[in-house]
């Protein structure tokens, strides 16, 4: 466990190691399938994980599809749920103790029909760190609500989702 200035900082070499599998195109695809089948049939792939931003994807494809001819909402927040949970993962293994994490909440907002490939990206993964710290440091449930925003290959705004998650270390 490293301390600096009172505060739990995760382990570098844990979070590297974490980014290095979850990029493994092989290994990464075989986790999805084991642990999360819905989401590797539908297509719901990692893009990039970095300590700063996650993109996922989900195409438009049978699987995905809903009687619309677009991508069925639950697809897309599948990759949502992703690009925000990965990261979340990442540091809770990083941790110097056991974290609990789960998502308690979720609001979406759909703009547009989903026709062709959507990626979503997360940005707030700085504040769900300092959230992580924050839970390995008190003794209470620490929640925080971070945004994904879906956009298709022109960049166009298809659907913005809103997860909360809450993290809390055991002790």
């Amino acid at each position: 466990m490293v301390m600096n200035n009172g505060i739990t900082t995760f382990n570098t070499d844990a979070v590297q190691s974490f980014q290095k599998f979850a990029q493994h195109p092989f290994k990464f695809s075989a986790y999805l399938f084991w642990k999360l089948p819905a989401a590797w049939l539908s297509g719901v792939r990692l893009q990039s994980l970095e300590t700063d931003t996650c993109v996922t994807s989900v195409p438009f494809r049978w699987l995905s599809q809903n009687p619309f001819r677009s991508t069925y909402f639950a697809c897309l927040a599948m990759a949502a749920e992703l690009s925000t949970g990965l990261p979340a993962m990442m540091y809770v293994r990083s941790a110097p103790r056991r974290v609990s994490m789960l998502v308690t909440g979720m609001e979406a907002t759909f703009v547009k029909k989903a026709t062709g490939r959507t990626l979503f990206t997360c940005s707030e993964l700085p504040l769900l760190r300092a959230a992580i710290e924050r839970a390995l440091n008190d003794a209470t449930a620490e929640t925080i609500t971070l945004h994904s925003e879906g956009r298709d290959k022109d960049g166009i705004l298809i659907a913005s989702f809103a997860i909360t998650w809450s993290f809390k270390s055991k002790s």
